[in-house]
């Protein structure tokens, strides 16, 4: 999963092995959420406070569709 500030086109190879991405800035034509949409992978943009909140080694759900961003407390994912 893929959390900044935003994007660029230079961040294109970066998305593409990314599972999920998510910003603090932008919206739906943003670079973010065109290359999302391309590959297919859920996207949250303008999200604020997610570089702070969204530290490495946490359990994320990401819902593009919705645009909700949130931990999963106590589920690795796995069945």
């Amino acid at each position: 999963m893929l959390v900044c500030r935003t994007t660029s086109p230079a961040w294109t190879p970066l998305l593409a092995r990314a599972c999920a991405v998510v910003t603090e800035t932008g919206g739906m034509l943003a670079h973010a959420a065109i290359v999302a949409r391309e590959f297919g992978i859920p996207a949250v943009l303008a999200a604020a406070g997610a570089m702070t909140t969204l530290t490495e080694g946490r359990l994320v759900r990401v819902d593009g569709t919705h645009g909700h961003v949130g931990t999963a407390t106590g589920n690795t994912g796995r069945n």
